[in-house]
């Protein structure tokens, strides 16, 4: 074990950016008051979380009301799926999404399912791609939302989302998309994607936890989750986290001006891993590799190895990965997307997700390359799965 470690989980978080957390600290202490009340004091706050919602509005080519702020991406996620569902007031219909989304978008749908809702699920391609022609053909005259997400959190795989909003439109259905990972490689303007709502969690692109958003085009209906005051154009309840929100604002803004140039960057340094690890390490696989797919995001399956002895001793090693998404971190069951890909090879085998960022050094990656071999064959060699 070393004591230099590597962080290699982007994918699950992102530490706070320095210039996020100074822009964030004056509204924990002098400035963080109630942005609701009318004193002075009550003013400066509303005047930050308004110059905030103008900033992000911006960088997503929308107005300031279409932006909703909440307390995570997965609220995000329900409010965009519940919220348009149930303002048809109990009235029932479809709701199409994919077999690959994050557990916020399907438990969501679950629990509408379990209110009388039909719910059908697309099945995906071997690198996890929609098929904009099965995405048609599974709409119906009764569908009323579609959610497909912009990128998926384990194999990163990048959807046509653009082509199936357009689809979704001409057929004059709601289409939201789970732009959570995407957001710090992907761009998001709203008008170009043609979508009419979109999720967004901070703390994926270097901003602070506990705050998300949700974009909702003019004119689109939603029902509240969260019932109390009438924060948020009576679209969310509950005092809004002002320095969350700064920071919200701070970060996007810094990854919208490093996207190009970081994304660049961390292509390189994931193909760099991806070649001599294909190379070196026998029965190994990358899945989602014949896709776009995210430039930091490299998820791979090795045969005869246990994936979760994997993450310990890399973990052993100073190395921090993850099995899958970290929102089903101690499952014992399989990733339900890497059980959702076609042609998935026959064996047992064990997925570990490596994700890069904006401070993952060539040192690092080469580190990684040097330990994975030897660490695969320690573990075949003890293994006492059964072949």
């Amino acid at each position: 074990m070393t004591d230099e470690r590597i962080y290699l989980d982007h994918a699950a978080t992102t530490p706070v950016r320095p210039e996020v957390l100074e822009a964030m600290l004056p509204y924990f202490a002098q400035s963080g008051y109630n942005p609701s009340s009318l004193h002075a004091e009550g003013r400066r706050a509303r005047a930050a979380l308004d110059e905030a919602r103008d900033r992000v509005a911006g960088l997503l080519g929308a107005q300031r009301k279409e932006i909703v702020f909440t307390g995570s991406g997965s609220e995000a996620d329900n409010l965009a799926i519940l919220g348009v569902a149930r303002a048809r007031g109990g009235r029932g219909g479809h709701l199409l999404s994919t077999a690959i989304e994050h557990p916020a978008v399907l438990r969501a749908l679950d629990a509408l399912r379990d209110e009388g809702w039909a719910v059908s699920l697309l099945a995906v391609d071997r690198d996890g791609v929609v098929d904009p022609a099965a995405f048609a053909a599974a709409l119906r005259s009764d569908t009323v939302l579609a959610s497909v997400m912009y990128a998926n959190n384990e194999i990163g795989t990048v959807e046509p989302v653009a082509r199936l909003a357009a689809i979704a439109r001409e057929r004059g259905v709601l289409f939201h998309t789970d732009a959570i990972q995407a957001a710090a490689y992907l761009p998001l303007d709203v008008a170009a994607l043609g979508v009419d709502m979109l999720s967004l969690s901070a703390h994926k692109f270097y901003g602070p936890k506990g705050v998300g958003a949700l974009y909702v085009r003019e004119g689109t209906t939603l029902q509240p989750v969260i019932h109390g005051g009438g924060q948020e154009f009576g679209r969310r309840a509950g005092t809004e986290n002002v320095a969350g929100i700064v920071g919200f604002a701070a970060a996007l803004s810094l990854a919208a001006g490093e996207r190009d140039a970081a994304s660049v960057r961390v292509a390189e340094l994931r193909n760099r891993l991806e070649r001599a690890i294909l190379a070196n390490v026998e029965g190994l696989w990358i899945n989602g590799g014949g896709a776009a797919r995210l430039p930091g995001t490299s998820n791979a399956s090795i045969l005869d190895v246990d994936g979760e002895q994997l993450l310990v001793r890399l973990d052993l090693e100073g190395i921090a990965v993850s099995g899958g998404s970290a929102c089903a971190s101690g499952a014992l069951e399989p990733s339900h997307v890497i059980a959702a890909l076609s042609g998935e090879p026959r064996g047992r085998f064990g997925t570990v997700r490596f994700s890069l960022g904006r401070t993952t050094a060539a040192e690092e990656i080469d580190r990684l390359i040097a330990l994975l071999p030897g660490i695969v064959a320690e573990l075949r060699a003890f293994s006492v799965i059964p072949k």
